[in-house]
């Protein structure tokens, strides 16, 4: 069924905190969500947004937002569909992924909250066919249709060969032949969803999101894997032009940053002061620690202070190409990172000024830092495996691929002779991965496998 716990899956409760639980919704982004009007039910309501999955997200209120009070007509052709606005983003909550693919006989999943279940209630059902603008969802018994509490709630599909899920609509209403109060009265019953390509139709944001353009979302995996820290260079680089789903990608990580610099709408001087707030240097360094950081020169003694670079909080800088004084700020940035900060540098244009200096001076220090440092651990495995031979029977171990690490050592100081940024950096880069294959070789059954006591060593650290 894919992911059982989700940020995007939300419930409504209607004036506050402490008001009755009244339906679901779908978070679109870090600040606006998706529900039935009549959910709402007034175009000035304030509504209580709780992340009933991710308990750790703090619940907000909500109103409607600009244009986003479509109750529509009564009957089957009507929209019913109410946009909110939180009085405050949760950037930490992952957004809905929409789809607007339908295909009759799909198996759908709806997870609501109806009376009596107000932790959540899962029901199943297949995609049936059209009923005017919305689609009918057909359950196994008039048990699994939706009931009261329902509406708003998310119809996911599930692709098992590419392991994706998909919010293919919104939970409208249901409908009973006999016309009785609960579908278990009925003799037949069916559920109804409003497709999220109808909902585009009228929403705009709805429809950029669900496009094709909607969201990078190998960009959204590989910047908090690298906001996560552990095993990454301190310097992450990326071009990323303004607008579409790149962009939006990028801003909805921004919150894991601990400083962020806009090139061309925040100054260097803003951004040292506060740097040197956040560093709190004793009160007669305070001075000395601004004018390095903007002109360079002696840094300040910071013996037992500080951290590693690269080991540090993170700093985004995004458009630094958009800066008045682009390479003005490769310097100081630099200097930033002796202090320990990692960086984050966003370009927006491939093409912007102060690219070779930010290659020169950011790149290629850090990933060589980063070769160096995976070199080294190639060097001690392979050092570990060599005393195993000597006391270990050769029967014992399992055979294991040779790598040479004084031929690493050779061919980072080779490339660390290049004169040229560009050529360095593309060197380091196939050699972090040709080392990334060498340790991946190295690891496996072996000394991780045996008791600590016949090295002296724990098991290898992994990379």
């Amino acid at each position: 069924m894919g992911e059982l716990r989700a940020d995007w899956r939300l419930r409504l409760r209607r004036g506050g905190a402490d008001g009755p639980v009244c339906g679901a919704g779908v978070l679109l982004t870090q600040d606006r969500m998706l529900t039935c009007a009549h959910v709402v039910g007034e175009p000035d309501a304030r509504m209580w947004v709780e992340f009933a999955e991710s308990p750790g997200i703090p619940p907000v209120a909500a109103r409607v937002a600009r244009g986003g009070w479509l109750p529509g007509l009564e009957g089957p052709d009507r929209e019913d569909i109410a946009v909110l606005a939180l009085e405050s983003p949760r950037p930490q909550a992952a957004p809905a992924p929409l789809g607007r693919g339908l295909e009759r006989g799909r198996e759908v999943w709806i997870g609501g909250y109806s009376q009596s279940f107000d932790d959540g209630m899962w029901l199943t059902g297949r995609i049936s066919g059209l009923h005017g603008a919305w689609v009918q969802l057909d359950a196994g018994s008039n048990a699994e249709v939706v009931r009261p509490g329902f509406s708003g709630a998310a119809v996911q599909t599930r692709d098992e060969a590419a392991r994706t899920e998909r919010v293919v609509g919104l939970v409208v209403s249901w409908r009973g032949d006999l016309e009785l109060a609960l579908p278990t009265e009925n003799d037949l019953s069916f559920s109804y969803m409003i497709p999220v390509d109808r909902i585009a139709e009228l929403v705009p944001l709805v429809a950029e999101l669900s496009g094709p353009d909607g969201w990078d979302d190998g960009l959204a995996r590989r910047l908090r894997t690298w906001f996560a820290g552990g095993d990454q260079p301190a310097v992450r680089f990326g071009v990323v032009p303004h607008g579409g789903g790149r962009d939006r990608a990028l801003q909805h990580q921004l919150h894991r940053a601990h400083l962020v610099y806009r090139g061309g709408r925040t100054r260097p001087e803003e951004l040292v002061e506060t740097l040197v707030a956040q560093l709190r240097p004793p009160q007669y360094q305070l001075n000395t620690y601004y004018d390095w950081l903007l002109e360079g020169g002696s840094a300040p003694d910071r013996s037992g202070a500080g951290q590693p670079a690269g080991s540090g909080p993170v700093l985004a800088v995004i458009g630094l190409d958009e800066d008045p004084d682009p390479r003005r700020l490769v310097p100081l940035l630099t200097r930033v990172r002796t202090l320990g900060f990692r960086l984050l540098v966003i370009f927006r244009s491939g093409d912007g000024e102060g690219l070779s200096e930010v290659a020169q001076h950011l790149l290629v220090p850090a990933l060589d830092e980063r070769a160096a440092l995976l070199v080294r651990r190639v060097e001690r495995i392979e050092q570990e495996w060599a005393g195993l031979r000597d006391m270990v029977d050769s029967a014992s171990l399992v055979p294991r691929p040779t790598v040479d690490a004084a031929a690493r050592h050779r061919q980072l100081r080779t490339l660390r002779a290049l004169a040229d940024p560009q050529e360095q950096l593309a060197a380091l880069k196939r050699l972090l991965r040709e080392l990334r294959a060498d340790l991946d070789r190295q690891h496996g059954p072996g000394p991780a496998d045996l008791p600590a006591q016949r090295t002296g060593r724990g098991p290898a650290e992994r990379p």
